[in-house]
């Protein structure tokens, strides 16, 4: 084997050295005052605590899935899939676990840097989420390319390695789901409920110290946005490399008839997804160390310089990694490739993820039109308000979906099917630092949340809320990023699909296929609608609680009082008895029991959507192969993924969307002067703004819960099918036609026009289709029209 092999690895560990010692780094940070230890405490320890329920519900799972993988795996497959499987869950879940270990650690380091300066600030909310941001990728290079070390001394070929590699990302996927479904329960029950009852009904401010629910909300975007979107790209980090290793695998033939080409035995194109993503790493650590802001500047431009900086060292890797890696041109299924043509594929898809992000921004950040439409609509109540943003929200997918298409299309046109893989992984390359601008934004949050509690100086929650405003922007763009990314590894990992289930194409008249097309649109509608009832079921529970407490709990009852008694008027120009009666109520806040109710229900509501997901793929395929027979279960199982892919790209650019615009109209009124509307200023406890925050708590669960969770969907269930594929045909008949690109290769033998008659491939046009089937029983085929050796290997047939 290759020794220069071992650098992907070393690039994960290099990852994971950063991550530690950013995370010795915050830690070394001062805390605070007394009552800023306190705060931080409950938010960790209630933190932590949703971590160990969730991960010890999710263990059973993981072992019964690796259990039943070891046991049923077909002649294409190995028990060994069970290994990648959980190998895969425990990367997934430790990326998340990091994240959030060092998250809570960072928020109230981050507030309390605030008190001496925004850079200090800054800082340390950049390296904590630095760590999220590193982990995620140093521990998917090194689990994806150990794995692949470890398979290729086994003899295998090199389809069989991959389709036993596809388990990683199945069982990152799975954590993945669960981790973002009930972090966003989590943290949305307990926003909605400390909105409503705080904001609304008490009319103190956010994040208040009086508000039980506060430090409930706090956990939330916690295990909501660090961990459960830390699990969210690991994921998706993982499968756009597994996509195109599959898709890569199909060019070891024809690689090997180049004279001269000794790269890797011919797996240039299987290796060069992790060589890139190994680069990505490399750019990242660099481009973070650009990251600062001056006292009174902008925290976004600081962020941007590192994005940027790492963003151009990773176009320099790509162009040196893709030509060296690849042969500078190369003939498969009589379509010309080139190298060149693969380097623009992956621009292509790292400008359609910036396209995605600009897009996003301008649908959901402050001051922007359509936030300033959805404002101004909330002057004439809640209803005009929920109307402008779901308008809002539906608009926002024109131009995401145009961008996506013609990446798709500039991809294909560059380099096939593989060029869309590498599109994905381009897009995703810098994982490293997008994801740590990412996870910057929750510790942004928690410090405010922190400040306000803490009751800090007005100028340290103005630094906090600089930090904040721009975290609500990176966090838009990354939805954005990730609702691509989803798209075009889900094409990746569907044409991959196609060639393991030796599929030349979906006939879309043909009954069956239809039904299950229209059964997959409709599930991301039932998914959505699962999570947020879910959502809604814990904040009605997280609101009976709150005013509970506000009623019944005295010491909360009088100075809830005061504090509506003095109105905006600052504390200390409260009279003495008055502040003595706010002050007696410090402590006095029963945040255990919201945090339980939060726990408990995310708990208790993340598994039916999960098992939905999981499900879904498996009975329809072997409900369809055991009603019909195999090739009838592959063409149905191919149309319930387009339509779940299509309707669930769709649906999450929706629900993301429309859910931001939302929060920042809120924010609108709660900033500078507010929201001007004929020549009248509507600011913070007007009724426009209550009006607008009823709208932002219908957006919470659709942007930080279901939506998100959607862009897992559509993965998660692409990649079963990918697992479940060799399993699947194992045994069947090789359906006509042959393979350009779908993970299969030319076959020699066809089905005839009747069950009983076959016949020989003597045309290369007919065999040489887009998405073919795939000849399991040799290396090598050869078509007799042009004499061209055609590769058996890739998608693990």
């Amino acid at each position: 084997m290759d020794k220069n092999i071992y650098l992907i690895p070393v690039a994960g560990v290099l990852a994971l050295l950063f991550t530690y010692l950013n995370a010795q780094w915050v830690a070394r940070r001062e805390i605070g005052t007394d009552r800023m230890k306190r705060i931080s405490t409950y938010i960790t320890d209630g933190a932590m605590a949703f971590l160990r329920a969730e991960y010890s519900k999710l263990a059973y799972f993981v072992v019964a899935v690796a259990v039943l993988l070891a046991i049923t795996q077909g002649s294409q497959s190995s028990p060994l899939i069970a290994l990648s499987f959980v190998v895969g869950a425990t990367c997934s879940a430790l990326a998340g676990y990091i994240g959030m270990k060092v998250a809570t650690k960072a928020n109230v380091r981050t507030a309390n840097a605030a008190r001496t300066g925004l850079n200090p600030a800054l800082n340390v909310a950049f390296r904590g989420g630095s760590v999220m941001g590193m982990g995620v990728v140093g521990l998917g290079v090194l689990g994806l390319s150990l794995l692949y070390i470890f398979y290729s001394g086994q003899g295998w070929e090199i389809g069989k390695t991959i389709s036993v590699l596809t388990g990683f990302s199945f069982g990152a996927s799975s954590i993945a789901l669960f981790a973002r479904v009930g972090g966003g329960i989590y943290t949305k029950a307990a926003d909605v409920g400390a909105d409503l009852v705080g904001k609304v009904e008490a009319g103190i401010p956010e994040d208040h110290p009086l508000n039980p629910a506060t430090i409930a909300d706090n956990v939330g975007d916690n295990v909501g946005d660090v961990a459960g979107m830390g699990a969210d790209l690991f994921e998706s980090y993982v499968g756009s490399m597994i996509g195109a290793m599959v898709l890569g695998a199909l060019f070891v033939a024809s690689f090997g008839q180049i004279e001269g080409y000794e790269v890797f035995n011919g797996l240039g194109a299987v290796l060069l997804p992790l060589f890139l993503a190994a680069m990505g790493i490399i750019a990242s650590m660099i481009g973070a160390q650009f990251v600062s802001v001056q006292e009174g500047g902008n925290p976004k431009s600081g962020l941007t310089r590192g994005e940027l900086i790492a963003a151009a060292i990773m176009l320099v890797g790509a162009f040196f990694l893709i030509t060296n890696l690849l042969p500078d041109s190369w003939t498969y299924n009589g379509k010309e490739y080139t190298a060149m043509g693969v380097f623009w594929a992956s621009l292509m898809g790292l400008a359609c993820g910036i396209a995605i992000g600009l897009v996003t921004e301008h649908f959901t950040g402050i001051n922007t039109g359509p936030v300033t439409e959805v404002s101004r609509q909330s002057v004439t109540g809640s209803a005009t308000n929920i109307i402008a943003g779901i308008g809002c929200g539906m608009r926002s997918t024109t131009f995401p979906i145009i961008f996506i298409a013609i990446a798709i299309l500039g991809a294909y046109s560059f380099a096939g099917l593989y060029g869309i893989a590498i599109a994905a992984v381009g897009m995703l390359a810098n994982t490293g630092i997008q994801l740590a601008v990412d996870a910057y934004g929750p510790i942004a949050d928690n410090a405010g949340g922190i400040a306000e509690m803490s009751e800090l100086p007005k100028e340290v929650r103005e630094r906090t809320d600089s930090l904040d405003a721009v975290g609500n922007s990176t966090a838009a763009i990354g939805k954005g990023f990730a609702i691509g990314s989803a798209a075009l590894t889900a094409l990746a990992l569907f044409a991959a699909y196609m060639g393991v289930a030796k599929i030349d194409a979906i006939n879309l008249s043909d009954p069956n296929v239809m039904a299950c097309l229209f059964v997959g649109a409709m599930l991301p509608y039932l998914f959505s609608a699962m999570a947020i009832d879910a959502v809604g079921r814990a904040a009605m529970s997280m609101i009976q609680e709150v005013r509970r407490q506000f009623a019944n709990i005295p010491e909360l009852k009088a100075a809830l009082g005061k504090m509506q008694d003095n109105g905006d008027k600052p504390i200390e120009e409260w009279s003495e008895e008055d502040r003595r009666v706010y002050e007696a109520a410090d402590g006095k806040a029963e945040y255990a029991s919201c945090v339980a109710i939060s726990t408990d229900a995310a708990i208790k509501e993340m598994i039916k959507p999960g098992v939905l997901a999981v499900l879904t793929p498996v009975v329809v395929a072997f409900g369809f192969k055991y009603a019909t027979d195999a090739a009838t279960a592959a063409q149905a199982l191919g149309g319930l993924l387009a339509g779940v892919t299509v309707s669930g790209v769709l649906l999450a650019l929706f629900q993301s969307n429309a859910g931001g615009a939302w929060d920042n109209a809120k924010k609108m009124f709660e900033v500078g002067d507010g929201v001007e509307v004929d020549g009248v200023y509507h600011k913070k406890g007007s009724e426009a703004h209550k009006a607008g925050v009823v709208g932002d708590t219908v957006g919470d669960p659709l942007k930080d819960t279901s939506g998100p969770s959607l862009n897992i969907l559509l993965k998660l269930m692409s990649v079963i099918a990918l697992v479940i594929a060799p399993l699947l045909v194992d045994g069947a008949p090789d359906s006509a036609g042959g393979a350009e690109e779908s993970g299969g290769a030319n076959v020699e033998e066809t089905q005839g026009t009747t069950p009983d008659e076959n016949t020989t491939d003597d045309n290369s046009e007919d065999a040489n289709n887009e998405n073919g089937g795939e000849n399991s029983n040799a290396n090598s085929t050869t078509d007799e029209n042009n004499g061209q050796t055609q590769p058996e290997s890739g998608g693990g047939n």
